[in-house]
């Protein structure tokens, strides 16, 4: 039995359902590692890519995954080191479960399956896949390797019983999205892991963008105790060979270091928005992206997040200005375009609206509400835009922030037609905070400028859609620090009418905003995919009906 053994832990990018790229990359990260390493780690679904959600529904899906894990078998007759690999699996029994495969010296050594299930938030497997039994350790080298597959670590269980077989080291394998409230969490829950069981944890996670998630990698190891002792890069792809040797005691101790430079709130967030977005783009095959920018700071702070996410000459900014557009708009839009780097055009929609009044003008009478007039202006913008999308190829940026998409603050088929939203989960307070950051600093995987990129004036005046004369949001809402913690209340928290009103908010606001978030969830239903970076975002996280009358029992 050997004493030490090099453990490689690879975070990797994968792109769900590109079955034979993701086995590719598995392969060059075993080439790359052949004579350095014992065992490489891969995270959770790598073949497949995380989450495959309803593919996994599909034999033909399933088909494809045994086809790779057997090219796996075959490379591995000329590679020395073991792969532990995860993907969906058909067992003999006809169940599709979640695997963890351990391949080596030709052969298939050993599997076990996903005990946990997640069924809450953007994960719903148990629909998808059945829940293996407790999994016996992996044999390796006269050692004892216990598998955990991500849900299997936020339990005691798994560990507990991977220990009482034996294990002398728990390897964790992970697609765990990012939000900001999580970064601590996990390894809060590694360190119960290892202090219950005396045992240290490599933990690998993904990284990359998929849809509306995000994977911030961050892998990590820790000792017996539970104290990280190696942290792995966040957000991109990062490989490292750890060596592990056992004391006197039996214990493994990991003897490799590394602490990866620390993020920031803000950082984090910011960074999280430009991998979302990057991904959602390339893996998708835009040639960049469209952007309206009305010189406010919801379209400065997309544009910034656009062009680090890639690159100047992939972001195309069009003012679209009416009559109500004041100066400082113009200004400030071509300013915050200019301090950029990236194409700027105006397209007035005048002409646009006059047309539209031409035609419509029988329908319109002194009774017309003026949102419709509004509407038809933002609407103008997206036809102007979509056009423009169509014949070059490059896909709208949506621009609205969580605090509107949460009131119906936002112009159904206008200012919400999009294919992808940077700041869906961004309330507008984070708005201006994540402006402020960008402008003292540079993401550390942007390719957008150094220095301030949002002209001062954008974040100090006061926030309006410009739809109508003399117009500014606080017409209709209350201030974006109260509107906020009141949603923070009623949509991450769960918080009724009582508790809220004990954080100082009147109860009559509290109710009509509650009742504007309900009016309005037949927008969201309608609006693209953006990123994710709260604990409840907008979709999957949160899913209420439509046609919802339980708000007729609040009582102001």
């Amino acid at each position: 039995m050997s004493e030490t053994l090099h453990i490689c832990l690879a975070q990797l990018n994968p792109v769900v359902g590109a079955v034979k790229a993701n086995t590719d990359k598995i392969i060059k990260v075993w080439q790359e590692c052949a004579n350095n390493t014992d065992i490489i780690v891969f995270s959770e679904m790598i073949i497949c890519g995380y989450p495959p959600e309803d593919l996994i529904l599909k034999p033909f899906f399933i088909d494809l995954m045994h086809e790779a894990v057997e090219r796996l078998v075959q490379e591995s007759q000329t590679r020395k080191p073991y792969i532990f690999v995860s993907c969906p699996w058909r067992h003999q029994d006809g169940k599709i479960y979640s695997a963890l495969h351990l391949i080596g010296d030709g052969k298939l050594q050993q599997t076990s399956f996903k005990h946990h299930l997640p069924n809450d938030g953007v994960f719903d497997e148990k629909r998808v896949l059945s829940a293996g039994p407790l999994p016996a350790p992996f044999a390796f080298k006269g050692h004892k390797i216990g598998g955990l597959i991500c849900e299997d670590m936020w339990h005691s269980d798994v560990s507990a019983h991977l220990k009482a077989q034996g294990a002398d080291i728990l390897v964790c394998v992970n697609g765990s999205p990012f939000d900001y409230l999580k970064q601590n969490i996990r390894q809060e829950l590694a360190q119960k892991r290892a202090q219950e069981t005396g045992l240290p944890i490599l933990y690998v996670n993904q990284c990359g963008g998929q849809d509306e998630l995000v994977f911030d990698g961050g892998s990590f190891a820790t000792n017996e105790s539970g104290t990280v002792i190696f942290e792995a890069e966040q957000f991109i792809e990062d490989t490292h060979i750890t060596q592990w040797t056992k004391n006197d005691g039996g214990h493994f101790l990991c003897l490799s270091e590394n602490n990866a430079t620390f993020y920031d709130k803000h950082h984090a967030i910011y960074q999280a928005l430009v991998t979302g977005l990057r991904d959602y783009v390339v893996k998708n095959g835009f040639s960049g992206v469209l952007i309206g920018m009305s010189g406010g700071i919801d379209s400065a702070l997309s544009a910034a997040i656009a062009t680090d996410a890639l690159g100047a000459e992939a972001v195309h900014c069009v003012m679209m200005p009416s009559q109500y557009t004041s100066n400082d708009s113009l200004n400030d839009a071509k300013a915050c375009a200019e301090a950029l780097g990236v194409r700027y055009e105006s397209i007035p929609i005048t002409a646009s609206i006059a047309a539209f009044h031409d035609v419509l003008s029988g329908h319109f009478h002194d009774s017309t509400p003026q949102v419709t007039f509004e509407n038809m202006q933002s609407r103008a913008r997206a036809l102007i835009l979509m056009t423009l999308s169509n014949a070059d190829g490059f896909m709208v940026l949506s621009t609205g922030n969580k605090s509107e998409l949460a009131v119906g603050y936002a112009t159904l088929y206008g200012d919400m037609c999009g294919g992808f939203n940077a700041l869906k989960d961004v309330y507008k307070t984070q708005v201006y905070a994540l402006s402020k950051w960008r402008n003292e600093h540079k993401p550390r995987h942007g390719f957008g400028p150094h220095g301030a990129v949002i002209p001062n004036n954008i974040i100090t005046k006061a926030p309006t859609a410009e739809l109508k004369d003399n117009q500014t949001d606080q017409d209709t809402l209350p201030d974006y620090d109260v509107l906020d913690d009141i949603l923070h209340g009623l949509i991450e928290q769960d918080l009724g009418i009582d508790e809220l009103t004990a954080k100082g908010h009147g109860r009559a606001l509290i109710i009509k905003i509650w009742n504007m978030l309900d009016l309005a969830e037949y927008k969201r239903r309608q609006a693209p995919p953006g990123v994710k970076i709260t604990p409840r975002a907008f979709g999957r996280d949160r899913r209420y009906p439509i046609t919802n009358k339980l708000r007729q029992n609040l009582k102001s």
